[in-house]
């Protein structure tokens, strides 16, 4: 998230990336970085976003975080919370579970670290949960260091007015999808897959029949 982007339309695709399914979203974006020049204004006005996303049953149509899928994925998103604390990354909202149902569901409240170290565990390792990381940078090819520094690269997000930077960065990112000032758009048509290790090969568009195609090489001797 750039300084000259759209804050508000950055503030709701931020929450979406990483809270939407409760974070058990392989393109979950649980990193977020900011720049530092606005970082101070930004994020704020995210944590008063997040803290309005109170978990709920999922078979409210006003839910918007439902419950993890298991009492031992709710105790691993737990625990990395915990080592979140540990590290001394500053904890802003959530960082426990929820107490709704009488506390005996899987719920995880909405979690926001800030200044978080991009060595840290809760920013290095996927944590499949509703547990955000936020991390500041100071320029562009900072940006693009610290959002490559990972073993992981299955999809990024830019937020910039600058459709030239936009275009910059999106070549320089080492992850299969990249959207601009958006999130989580997927078209049936446009392959889907990642880098280094997110997955094996593609899936959607013309790429994916490459998955189910059986290819034969013939070789005749005419001599």
């Amino acid at each position: 998230m750039f300084d000259d982007a759209d804050i508000e339309s950055a503030i709701r695709g931020a929450a979406t990336a990483i809270f939407y399914g409760k974070g058990e979203v392989c393109a979950a974006g649980s990193r977020l970085f900011v720049s530092e020049k606005v970082y101070d204004n930004f994020m704020p006005q995210l944590v008063s976003r997040v803290k309005k996303m109170v978990p709920g049953d999922p078979l409210d149509p006003k839910t918007r975080l439902g419950a993890l899928v298991s009492e031992q994925q709710m105790n691993n998103v737990l625990s990395y919370i915990e080592a979140g604390k540990s590290e001394n990354a500053e904890l802003l909202t959530g960082g426990d579970r929820s107490d709704f149902g009488g506390g005996k569901g899987n719920f995880v409240n909405p979690t926001v670290f800030g200044r978080v170290q991009n060595t840290m565990k809760i920013a290095k390792e996927e944590i499949f949960g509703p547990v955000l990381a936020t991390i500041p940078f100071n320029d562009v090819d900072e940006a693009i260091a610290l959002a490559n520094d990972t073993i992981f690269g299955l999809a990024a997000g830019v937020w910039t007015k600058d459709i030239k930077k936009a275009h910059y960065v999106a070549r320089r990112l080492k992850a299969g999808t990249v959207w601009v000032n958006t999130y989580n758009q997927y078209d049936p048509a446009i392959p889907f897959g990642g880098y280094k290790q997110s997955g094996f090969g593609r899936e959607l568009g013309e790429r994916a029949l490459e998955m189910y195609t059986e290819s034969k090489s013939v070789w005749v001797d005419l001599s």
